[in-house]
């Protein structure tokens, strides 16, 4: 759903999320519905101060 999502490989493990929550599990239903595109910025603004 997400560009920035999909391009940026947030964890080693992605796959193994990818295999082991089941398609209807309620955080996924969260995280189609959500727009967590905020953390992105804070993360950029965090990561420039360090």
């Amino acid at each position: 759903m997400f560009r920035k999502q999909q391009s940026m490989q947030l964890s080693p493990y992605t796959e193994l999320y990818n295999l082991i929550i089941p398609k209807d599990n309620m955080l996924r239903q969260i995280n189609e519905l959500v727009d967590f595109s905020f953390v992105y910025e804070e993360l950029k603004a965090r990561r420039a101060t360090v």
